[in-house]
């Protein structure tokens, strides 16, 4: 049984307006754009949607091979336009491989637009998961989230 914990943070500019960026994750169509099954071969069931203080968001991801990731996510802080504070845990098969919080930032930038900060810190457990593993799974994440800013 091992535990590592770590956190990291990404900076992201994008054209659009904090409330389009804040949007993209409140707005369950908005967010089924970039948050969701990477392609054709992967599906996504059992999602809900609540986005509200307490409330929670899930999905479990099957892969090709039958491979399941779970996220199970509750919101705790909700600020507008402004700031997104929630947990959330992985699961690979029904065993938890790990438990996060996620603050993310949306700031108004000087030259326009929106400077997102996003910082996770982390637990992963049992050597099921890593720090590098999700911070490379959520640039991926944040990179399509820039491509459906643009549609």
């Amino acid at each position: 049984m091992t535990v590592q914990h770590d956190t990291f943070r990404l900076d992201r500019h994008y054209p659009a307006a904090p409330a389009r960026v804040f949007g993209a994750f409140a707005d369950p169509a908005a967010k089924a754009k970039w948050f969701g099954a990477p392609d054709d071969q992967t599906q996504q069931k059992d999602k809900t949607f609540d986005f509200r203080e307490g409330g929670r968001e899930t999905a479990t991801t099957v892969l090709p091979d039958g491979t399941e990731y779970g996220f199970f996510a509750t919101y705790t802080d909700i600020v507008p336009d402004e700031r997104l504070v929630y947990t959330y845990e992985m699961t690979l098969n029904g065993a938890r491989i790990s438990v996060s919080v996620v603050t993310a930032e949306f700031k108004a930038a000087r030259s326009g637009g929106t400077d997102l900060v996003l910082t996770e810190q982390g637990v992963y457990l049992d050597g099921l998961d890593n720090a590098a593993q999700r911070r490379a799974g959520t640039e991926v994440l944040l990179e399509a989230l820039a491509k459906s800013l643009i549609d």
